[in-house]
């Protein structure tokens, strides 16, 4: 009271303004009303539930009524869609044939048992590198018990033999000048044939043969452990060259033949084979017409016996738009179609004729036009669009 005794007037009058309000909204506040409903009701209110967001149709893709797909900027960049201006040109036509690695006839061999007989080893391990005249193996030839009492005979036959004219020479040699030299040396070259017929036959009852490699590179595939009795005829080892392979297709139509140009083969994984046309055969192999290509890349991670699909180029001429492999989509009847942009966050499915231009990728040849924007990278992503 004393501090507002010592305020100037109208600081006096604005204090006992602000206080008279203050007090008489406080007493009507408080009046004849009854509040304890009111503290009940706020003691057993519910807690206050906040509301999910939700998401509007803006932010998400969607395919529309008329079979096209709404699909926001955001969307795009999230599966990353790429897309590539389609223009129409004139290219060469290929054609496709189903083939399979082989060896190159002039770099792969087969070792082969020439006579029934039991395999000797060390013997040599897969993937091994063997050099030309390199012994894998050793054959020793079987016979029965006739066979070889027959050959035992021969040799005691042929040693006799060989005996009388070693002592006829020997005779004939002291009379040397009383007797004509055509006789001596007559005797000496018969003594010699005997002991080559005698030890040919000591050979051929025992010795084991050397079994060596036809050609060099690595072992590719072995069919016999040591011990193993096998016929004549029998396929022992396979050594190849994976510098030089080789793939062998199949034609159909004859007339395709000559028309290749070049050729390709796609891999498992995206890679590709680079490869040239050697030759084509004259004679029908199961219907279809071989031909041969040799495998121009290198150190490629194919194997003998492994199946390819040969991409090969034709001397015919085409119109059409590449297209990378990827923008090919399949539709729900199963044909071939591609995704095309159609304004900024719009896209149409548009279904189209391809044929194959290389290992990576196709000529449409029919359902473009030039500047269309087709989708190239997540194409599959937009098929999946509901």
């Amino acid at each position: 009271m004393i501090q507002m005794l010592r305020m100037p007037v109208p600081h006096i009058v604005l204090a006992a303004l602000t206080f008279v309000a203050v007090y008489s909204g406080h007493a009507r506040a408080h009046g004849d009303e009854d509040h304890s409903q009111d503290a009940k009701s706020t003691s057993v209110a519910p807690p206050t539930m906040t509301k999910p967001a939700v998401i509007t149709d803006s932010v998400a893709a969607r395919r529309l009524p008329d079979g096209s797909l709404f699909v926001p900027k955001a969307v795009q960049r999230q599966i990353g869609l790429r897309h590539r201006i389609a223009e129409i040109t004139t290219m060469a036509a290929t054609a496709e044939f189903n083939g399979k690695v082989i060896a190159d006839p002039n770099a792969g061999g087969r070792v082969q048992a020439d006579q029934p007989g039991r395999v000797e080893g060390p013997l040599p391990t897969l993937g091994q590198r063997v050099a030309r005249g390199q012994v894998l193996a050793r054959l020793r030839p079987t016979a029965n018990s006739i066979e070889r009492g027959n050959q035992r005979a021969l040799a005691a036959e042929l040693a006799a033999q060989e005996a009388i004219a070693e002592k006829r020479l020997a005779r004939l040699e002291q009379l040397e000048g009383a007797v004509p030299q055509k006789e001596i040396e007559a005797a000496r070259i018969e003594r010699e044939a005997l002991k080559q017929r005698r030890a040919a036959i000591g050979a051929s009852v025992g010795t084991a043969e050397a079994l060596v490699a036809p050609v060099s590179g690595v072992i590719a595939a072995t069919h016999v452990v040591a011990g193993q009795v096998v016929e004549a005829g029998a396929i022992l080892f396979e050594v190849v060259d994976p510098a030089r392979l080789a793939v062998e297709a199949l034609a159909y139509d004859p007339a395709q033949a000559a028309d290749i140009a070049g050729a390709t083969a796609p891999l498992p994984g995206g890679s590709v084979l680079d490869l040239q046309f050697i030759g084509a055969g004259r004679q029908l192999r199961e219907q279809a017409l071989p031909l041969l290509f040799r495998i121009k890349t290198k150190d490629a991670p194919v194997a003998v016996g492994q199946p390819l699909k040969v991409i090969a180029g034709t001397r015919r001429q085409h119109t059409g738009a590449l297209l990378l492999r990827g923008a090919l989509v399949k539709t729900g009847a199963g044909e071939a179609a591609v995704w095309v942009r159609d304004g900024a966050e719009r896209f149409l499915s548009r279904r189209v004729t391809v044929e194959s231009h290389d290992a990576a990728t196709v000529a449409v040849v029919n359902g473009l036009k030039n500047g269309d924007r087709v989708v190239t990278e997540g194409a599959s992503l937009l098929s999946q669009v509901r």
